[in-house]
């Protein structure tokens, strides 16, 4: 195979244009070409107004051996091998009850998956309700009506990421192919091809609503059994060659109030960053965990059309997408402040799961249309800022900045404008930029919600991003609050194995503290599967109870 980099044609061209680039730089002809494949493409706006699209492409050829004495250029690289994910299932170890996945966000979802497709018949176990319930439940509670604590922005079947743009890039070094087969995976049930190639690839929240539903009836077809409204609320354990073994979950339906204790050698415990009670209960039982850094700050909204003459140029082509954005800065008082999860065309909404707190987050559809772009502008906090010794003061820290917010807008999402944020004063209604919300809002002093140091990093930190962006520290740009759930502020220690101090327990994506958004959360989905694979065989039947 034959990978050809740095492949550049104006925004306006045709998949035609590409080929005939890719036939000019191998200087061969069609008949010659057996199959070529996109693998990345990015957009280059560094001299607008000129924009042109990069290419990364992998392509076959006949008489390849020929064709490498022929062409010497740094774009092209001969004898380029993909990296291919590889699921193996090699464990000894009987299985006397099935594997359970607590959680169905992306790890529990996509560890279910494999295990489901591997034989091992798992129990997938999530507290809120199927994705179709919970939209329901969410459009209610942003019209007005109840939070229901258990189905909600934050709980129910795809987890956190439903309710977000569905962005699929990750930092994470990926030698192994899981960054991939996530993408492959996602595309096989319902997302867009151009996932598989994109630089930032994103769904929606629209699309990933269908995607997880179908990953769902895969689990199912293959064995495995999803329950929902089905809260782990203990466990229970036994001792084994000096070892705590775990040896069962209690399990209550929220709809009847029936308690169930299912038997199970081992539990992973995919729970997300917004299980409080979970982490409560597990601290309870002596599993090993500690406090980590995440960050709080508010989510910022500004005209998309500012963003786009900003990052495209000021008489850009409406075929364009809605352009997205990165910003970071170190603070001489040694704080960091940057951007997170940034919703091109997206809204600000109300992302609370506990009554009398309230957080929010962005979120994108598919075709990222709406007026504003939205990101989290936020400050890092770490164990220093908030700690005292116990595992769980990071999410006590983030709770008491959730009633801080509740209260700021009397329940509803409080917002204010960034001139009044740098005065500290209450605001009294927009200017030109205009709340894009899903939840109802009041004119507040989202500045009162913070300690002052982090106010202050803020202040500053949107003043220097002004510097990057033009027009980022407008006065009339909107401010909102609070964002606490940016990562887990917690971490579930486990060893080689990826099990806890209690034998049996698999601590799992982002909730666990080892991973940071959906794609990253999935990948440690597949990897928690491959150490089950590792260790114990697929579940027998005969043995089920």
């Amino acid at each position: 195979m034959i990978r050809i980099s740095q492949l550049k044609l104006p925004i306006t061209h045709t998949r035609d244009d590409l080929k005939k680039k890719i036939l000019k730089t191998l200087r061969i002809n069609d008949s010659e070409l057996l199959s070529w494949q996109i693998q990345k493409q990015s957009i280059d706006a560094r001299k607008k107004p000129q924009l042109f699209y990069i290419y990364s492409v992998d392509v076959h050829v006949k008489n390849e051996s020929s064709l490498k004495k022929k062409v010497k250029n740094g774009q092209v690289i001969f004898g380029k091998q993909q990296v291919k994910y590889s699921f193996s299932v090699s464990g000894t170890q009987p299985l006397m009850h099935r594997p359970v996945i607590i959680g169905t966000g992306p790890a529990g979802l996509f560890c279910g998956y494999m295990l489901a497709l591997a034989g091992y018949r798992p129990v997938l176990l999530e507290r809120g309700e199927d994705v179709d319930q919970r939209m329901k439940d969410v459009e209610c509670f942003w019209n007005g009506g109840p939070l229901n604590p258990d189905s909600n922005v934050q709980f129910g079947e795809g987890g956190a990421g439903t309710f977000s743009d569905g962005k699929l890039n990750t930092l994470v070094n990926d030698k192994l192919g899981r960054n991939t087969k996530v993408l492959e995976i996602f595309h096989a049930h319902g997302a867009p091809q151009e996932i598989m190639y994109q630089s930032k690839p994103h769904i929606g929240t629209d699309i990933l609503a269908s995607v997880i539903r179908n990953m769902r009836h895969t689990i199912c077809t293959h064995g495995g059994e999803v329950r929902f409204h089905s809260q782990v609320t203990d466990i229970r354990t036994s001792y084994s060659d000096n070892r705590e073994q775990l040896t069962g979950l209690c399990v209550r339906d929220l709809h009847t109030g029936k308690e169930e204790l299912l038997f199970t050698d081992i539990a992973v415990f995919a729970i997300g960053h917004s299980a409080r009670d979970t982490f409560a209960m597990l601290k309870g039982h002596r599993l090993t965990m500690e406090p980590k850094s995440f960050a709080v700050g508010v989510r910022m909204e500004h005209p998309q059309s500012m963003i786009n003459e900003d990052q495209y140029g000021e008489h850009y082509p409406d075929c364009l997408p809605a352009a997205p954005y990165k910003l970071a800065v170190n603070l001489e008082n040694g704080r960091g402040v940057y951007t997170f999860c940034m919703c091109p065309g997206g809204y600000v909404v109300n992302a609370s799961s506990e009554e009398h707190r309230l957080a929010v987050n962005g979120m994108s559809y598919s075709g990222r249309d709406g007026k504003n772009a939205n990101s989290a502008v936020i400050v890092t906090v770490t164990p220093e800022d908030y700690g005292n010794g116990d595992a769980l003061s990071g999410m006590e820290y983030q709770r008491r900045l959730e009633e801080a917010a509740y209260l700021a807008g009397n329940g509803k999402i409080p917002v204010q404008l960034f001139g009044d944020f740098c005065s500290n004063k209450v605001s009294d209604g927009p200017q030109e930029v205009l709340p894009q919300m899903k939840g109802e809002y009041a004119w507040s002093n989202v500045r009162s919600i913070f300690p002052e140091e982090i106010a202050q990093s803020l202040e500053e930190g949107i003043r220097s991003f002004g510097q990057k962006i033009h027009g980022y520290a407008r006065e009339d740009a909107v401010l909102s609050g609070v964002e606490s759930r940016t990562s887990s502020p917690v971490r579930i220690l486990r060893d080689d194995t990826l099990q806890s101090n209690i034998r049996g327990i698999f601590p799992c994506g982002e909730g666990a503290g080892y991973a940071g958004g959906i794609t990253s959360a999935a990948m440690d989905g597949l990897k928690v599967a491959e150490n089950i694979a590792m260790a114990y065989r697929p579940f027998d039947t005969v043995s089920d109870d």
